[in-house]
């Protein structure tokens, strides 16, 4: 079989000048996805040499080179200049790396905390430059939020508020549903949905005026039925649903608006293990008798033994949230989702396109296997399992 012949050594110095001036153009940053690009890019010049005419491969590898390069590259972004961001929940986690990192780049940073005593609040105040303005905000409380409302305001008169990052949030129990009292549902959304939603529509003024940002951290528990955490699940299910709402309707202003939704990553409030057995400890006490039967303690304990156990493949670098916070403010095209964490890719994969079976017992292994609840174990009365 005649082949066609390959392109001379001068056609390949063009072909590699222009990949060069791409890749110089290009911000890309050394590390593993560029060097697996490299290869695959490689053993795809090799497939095409041998399978397609110069023409066809040509083609082909230049369209492959663009989209590696394109995904790879990280997007042109803003000026920081004088902008100024507020930012909820900077007493520990995401919210205070990103309080420091914007800080050190030269923003404008409003950032709110349960406690101006707090560890973190003392933290931010001792390493940061007096751009950055501490605010105490309870989001359950509506004079708190007036209060910060008021008080960006006045402090943004000059330079105006470019974004808002409903950072903060919260999770108070890890129990099936009919074991979580309503109580706890209740108190997830006030903070994660009621109180996000008062502020951001507080801001708006100021952020269609500046036609600026709007980054919201949720999580993938809001996606996913994971297992024991439909208080917070909910929760962040309904506010990524009004971030989406957000960003169809305040298009026509210019304000971008963006979710994060992280793995899991090494926070405070994630790894507090006393924390945890306190209100494990409460849930067992306020627990009506009836249910703790059916259940049995040892059920609960399993759970929660569970839960702490899953925590151990908490990553403990916050870096890439952080970035992908500070790219859904200055990025010239933001995306819509991030995805920071190991393995969301794997998980959304099999949540998206694989069996509900397959799903379930995945999020089940990967987070919490149940224990079978003591009415329907051998041997009790009741009814028999499914």
């Amino acid at each position: 079989m005649e082949r066609w012949p390959w392109p001379s050594g001068g056609a390949w110095l063009l072909v590699a000048a222009r990949a060069l001036l791409q890749l110089l153009r290009s911000d890309l940053r050394l590390g593993r996805p560029l060097l697996a690009a490299l290869a695959l890019l490689a053993a795809l010049d090799w497939l095409c040499q041998r399978l397609l005419p110069p023409p066809a491969a040509l083609v082909v590898l230049a369209g492959a080179g663009w989209i590696a390069l394109s995904r790879l590259a990280r997007p042109p972004r803003l000026p920081v200049a004088t902008r100024a961001v507020l930012i909820t929940g900077c007493d520990t986690g995401f919210g205070k790396e990103t309080a420091k990192k914007l800080d050190a780049m030269g923003f404008t940073v409003l950032a709110t905390v349960l406690d101006l005593n707090s560890p973190g609040a003392l933290e931010l105040r001792t390493l940061c430059s007096p751009r950055l303005k501490l605010l105490q905000m309870d989001l359950t409380k509506a004079e708190d939020i007036s209060r910060v409302l008021e008080i960006t305001k006045t402090h943004t008169a000059s330079t105006g508020l470019w974004g808002l990052v409903n950072n903060a949030g919260l999770n108070i129990v890890v129990a099936d549903v009919e074991l979580s009292p309503v109580a706890t549902f209740r108190k997830c959304m006030e903070v994660n949905f009621f109180g996000a939603l008062e502020l951001t529509k507080g801001l708006l003024p100021l952020l269609r005026h500046s036609r600026g940002r709007i980054v919201t951290v949720g999580s993938p528990a809001g996606d996913m039925p994971y297992p024991c955490l439909a208080a917070y699940g909910t929760s962040k299910a309904a506010i990524a649903l009004l971030m989406d709402t957000f960003g169809c309707e305040l298009l026509p202003w210019g304000i971008k608006v963006s979710i994060i939704k992280p793995g899991c990553f090494k926070t405070d409030a994630v790894t507090n293990v006393t924390l945890w057995e306190k209100r494990k400890q409460v849930l067992l006490a306020n627990m009506p008798r009836e249910l703790l039967q059916a259940y049995g303690e040892d059920y609960i304990e399993h759970v929660h033994g569970q839960f702490l156990n899953s925590l151990r493949m908490a990553v403990p670098d916050l870096s890439p949230v952080v970035d992908a916070i500070i790219d859904a403010l200055l990025a010239a095209q933001p995306r819509s989702r991030y995805y920071p964490g190991r393995g969301l890719g794997l998980m959304y994969f099999i949540h998206h396109y694989l069996p509900e079976g397959i799903r379930r017992c995945f999020l089940q292994n990967f987070f919490i296997n149940h224990l079978l609840p003591q009415a329907l174990r051998p041997g009790q009365p009741g009814p028999a399992p499914a």
